[in-house]
């Protein structure tokens, strides 16, 4: 058997074989597109998008979230041209538009919060998009819609856009197009993009390399109980709120804020140039979103200077293409024949433990490999 690292690089080289005939001409922009057109269809998203019409983005959003072959392709084209588009408002604007990260256990009041803060915004005579990564069905696999279904208000505005995406399994409950989506909403005109998440806990901090700003909401409730879950998202978080303060618990959610904000400076600093900082609020009673606005413009302050956002971004992205081409190559091995062909007859021998999962991967791996070998001779 051929090793598995050996394996992985007849995948890569494969990838790069049947990306060749896309990048005859180095570097020119969206190598892969660039000599592609968009279908009239996808140019009518594309209008309606530039025009700031919420039926156009959910239209679009649906577009790069599809499997099929064909529409993946335009969904592609659709975002390399507005990614393009996004860059020039940037420069003209100087203002890019806030990716905001929004994460916490169940119950904590995530999206009562986002409806709060997200008017709050509005009143401001700001744009917003709501992107909630919601649970996903067992039964159908699609999004349960319940965040949507918590944020009337914000789903109504014509102002602003919800839109609920189903985590199908992935690390963190991060949708695996969130990150394209981010990008028409940037193009459909949304001053700020807030990304919802699943739960809480390590793999949560996935969303992070997808946002400028992440938030962890907290319950007004602390103590050495809540620590183990806490302190390795705690060490992401550029902004904690202790949410619920009010009524009974309003006492107990300022006791958290201070325990919280001495807790922070235990934790490793995420960036030299910020130190996170906590706030408490009432969603309810709409107290407390004049702190957590003006926390958001120091720390958007801050990363003004230096290039610091361009920085970051740039190294998103990169992290980005890799998560894109790691699906692709997934995507690719669960459709091929050989590999299909072997897979009961392995799972069998996994449930009568006749042999190591390491092993069922390196068999599985090479007859992929092998049958795209004899396709390439």
């Amino acid at each position: 058997c051929k090793s598995a690292s050996v394996t992985m690089a007849g995948l890569a080289t494969r990838l790069v074989r049947r990306t060749s005939s896309w990048t005859k001409s180095s570097l020119t922009p969206c190598c892969a597109f660039s000599q592609a057109t968009l279908s009239q269809r996808t140019r009518q998203l594309q209008e309606g998008l530039l025009k700031g019409e919420r039926w156009a983005l959910a239209q679009a959003i649906t577009l790069v979230e599809s499997t099929n072959a064909i529409r993946q392709h335009q969904g592609q084209l659709l975002l390399s041209e507005l990614q393009l588009f996004n860059k020039k408002q940037h420069e003209q604007r100087h203002k890019p538009t806030m990716r905001i990260g929004i994460s916490g256990s169940p119950g904590v009041g995530k999206s009562t919060f986002i409806e709060a803060y997200g008017q709050y915004l509005l009143n401001e005579g700001l744009k917003l998009a709501v992107l909630t990564i919601d649970p996903s069905s067992t039964i159908t696999g699609g999004s349960i819609l319940g965040d949507k279904t918590r944020m009337p208000v914000l789903s109504a505005d014509p102002r602003a856009y919800v839109r609920p995406s189903p985590s199908s399994g992935t690390l963190g409950g991060v949708a695996r197009n969130t990150t394209d989506a981010m990008v028409l909403c940037e193009a459909f005109g949304a001053d700020v993009i807030i990304v919802e998440t699943v739960g809480v806990g390590q793999s949560e901090v996935a969303v992070a390399d997808m946002v400028d700003m992440f938030v962890l909401l907290l319950p007004p409730g602390g103590g050495d109980e809540l620590q183990g879950i806490k302190r390795g998202i705690m060490e992401m978080s550029d902004l904690i709120i202790v949410n619920k303060a009010d009524g009974d618990l309003r006492a107990a959610a300022e006791r958290a804020k201070v325990e919280h904000q001495g807790a922070v400076m235990l934790l490793r600093q995420k960036h030299d140039y910020w130190f996170p900082q906590v706030v408490a609020t009432s969603a309810i009673e709409k107290r407390g979103l004049d702190d957590v606005r003006s926390v958001m413009a120091d720390f958007y302050k801050e990363l003004s200077k230096d290039n610091r956002l361009g920085r970051l971004r740039a190294k998103q992205y990169k992290k980005w293409t890799w998560s894109h081409v790691h699906e692709a190559l997934l995507r690719d091995f669960n459709r091929n024949p050989h590999v299909k062909t072997l897979l009961p007859n392995i799972e069998q021998q996994l449930e009568e433990q006749l042999t190591t999962p390491g092993m069922a991967a390196e068999t599985l791996l090479k007859a992929y490999y092998d049958e795209h070998t004899r396709s390439d001779c």
